[in-house]
């Protein structure tokens, strides 16, 4: 009788576990334990200890998790397959997460031209194993360097791990970290879970399981029709840009805002400048030109592939379509186009031929969005341009989607429930990345570029009758603070991957 009575015993106390995070199962020996487990078999816990109808059955051999925390198998749609959904989705299963797919509207292409990655976002590339694909890649960015317009220099300082960082800043084509990032989820997670050509229209949250669900608009591999699927998860990410499907289904947001400044961009072959490692910006936000080389095997030919964007204050006529944001979009009438930019002609660069000799030259407008309350609502969460669209002052849209992929990975692992980790990713994101989004319009890095340009139009004699050394440094370690990636607090920040962070911890113990 009493060989029968301790199984049922455990049993009573093994469900009660599982809905009541206040009562706390008592440590059995081995044996007992594992006549337990045979006895109930595996469990899949989903969302807030509940089971998931989604999830996975467990891999032999891994274990189930403990009562009140997040199934390793639940299932987690990504929409969207740009920077912050693949990097998402390396973080995920560098997590231990593997119920995992990726919907991206159109193909895979190594499309697009220069980013810049700070060393807050090339540390967590790093720790995702990308370190050496980066070095290969992309331009280790020695310094940046600031110009009045007519040539005058004005301001420079070190980038990177000359700057004090324990990690580079890369400048890099955009397509070519797509790629690099897109054959390690091809590796990592596998192809399978990529799926190209799905466009989603609509989504929200299920009342019936507490997972969430989105209609997409599916290719027919036969035809140029669609069909309309739906998929349903326990948590989707919208990861999917500046217009948002999954943001506007959840907000009925409008257009984004047009800040009054049109970009021309372009991607030119010449001989290396300033070194070959140098970020230039040269003018105030309405008539500036931002230079930098972005490509490893240029160098190594003993050439640069230079990215540059050409920045001018326009009115809608002048504009294109306001409405859309496209990469796709080639400036019809050049020598217009460029006409602000004629009188930019420098010792160490030559502006106009830059323009002239570029590969293509794309033009849209320069756009963000109101900050959100939340980018979480119920089982779906928003995740870089779809959460957070700023404006591409301070080189940081790129690096602040990078984190948010790491944090929200990092949450789900570390957090008891789902609505927890999302709670948590929220908190720990959304105020500090909006602090950012009103920095690159108010008080940017390059605002002293405004300044100088009212005082001095066409330039200076002494900078110091314009602005101080002091005031320079202020305003650069300023917008490093709210950015969050001061050197000396970004070195000793714990890491957001989970196995180091476990490592560093039990150092600290110690």
């Amino acid at each position: 009788m009493r060989f029968h009575l301790v199984p049922s015993l455990l049993l009573v106390l093994y469900f009660l576990s599982l809905f009541s995070s206040a009562f706390i199962l008592p440590s059995f020996p081995p044996r007992i334990c594992s006549s337990l487990s045979a006895r109930l078999g595996p469990t899949q816990y989903h969302l807030d200890g509940s089971n998931s109808k989604n999830a996975l059955p467990l891999k032999n051999g891994e274990e189930s998790p403990p009562p009140m925390s997040i199934s390793k198998a639940i299932k987690i749609a990504i929409v969207g397959g740009g920077i912050g959904g693949m990097v998402f989705a390396l973080s995920l299963v560098d997590a231990g997460f593997h119920n995992i797919d990726i919907y991206e509207s159109t193909s895979l292409a190594e499309l697009g031209v220069g980013i810049n990655i700070q060393p807050h976002g090339v540390r967590e590339l790093i720790e995702l194993g990308l370190g050496d694909e980066l070095e290969r890649t992309g331009i280790l960015t020695k310094e940046i360097l600031y110009f009045h317009k007519n040539g005058q220099f004005i301001y420079g300082e070190a980038r990177g791990l000359g700057a004090g960082y324990n990690w580079p800043q890369y400048s890099i084509h955009r397509g070519k970290l797509l790629g690099l990032l897109h054959r390690a989820v091809q590796s990592r997670l596998g192809g399978n879970r990529i799926h190209t050509d799905h466009k989603v229209i609509n989504c929200g949250s299920s009342d019936e399981d507490g997972g969430a669900w989105a209609e997409l608009l599916v290719r027919n591999d036969t035809s140029s029709s669609k069909k309309l699927i739906t998929i349903k998860a326990d948590l989707i990410v919208g990861c999917d840009g500046v217009h948002s499907k999954i943001r506007k289904s959840l907000t009925n947001e409008g257009s984004p805002a047009w800040m009054g400044i049109t970009m021309l961009r372009g991607l030119t072959r010449m001989k290396p400048f300033l070194g070959g490692r140098t970020m230039t910006i040269i003018g105030p936000v309405e008539n500036e030109m931002v230079i930098y080389p972005i490509c490893k095997e240029a160098e190594l030919d003993g050439e640069s592939l230079v990215n540059w964007v050409a920045l001018m204050k326009t009115t809608p006529k002048q504009n294109i379509a306001l409405t859309k944001e496209k990469w796709n979009i080639e400036v019809e009438n050049l020598e217009e186009a460029m006409a602000p930019f004629l009188d930019f002609k420098y010792d160490f660069m030559n502006v106009p031929d830059l323009i002239r000799n570029a590969e293509s030259v794309y033009q849209y407008p320069m756009i963000d969005r109101q900050p959100l309350d939340s980018w979480v609502y119920d089982n779906v969460a928003l995740l870089g341009d779809a959460a957070h669209p700023m404006i591409p002052i301070g080189a940081n849209g790129g690096t602040q989607t990078i984190i948010d992929g790491r944090v929200l990975a990092l949450e789900l692992a570390l957090q008891p429930t789902l609505s927890a980790a999302l709670k948590v990713y929220d908190e720990k994101r959304r105020e500090t990345v909006n602090r950012i989004v009103k920095a690159n319009r108010e008080e940017s890095e390059t605002s002293f570029l405004e300044l100088i340009h009212e005082k001095a139009p066409e330039g200076f004699e002494k900078l110091d009758d314009v602005i101080t050394m002091e005031e320079l440094d202020n305003i650069s370690n300023k917008y490093k603070e709210v950015a969050g990636f001061q050197p000396k607090e970004l070195n000793k920040r714990v890491s957001y991957s989970v196995q180091l962070k476990a490592g560093e911890e039990e150092r600290k113990k110690k």
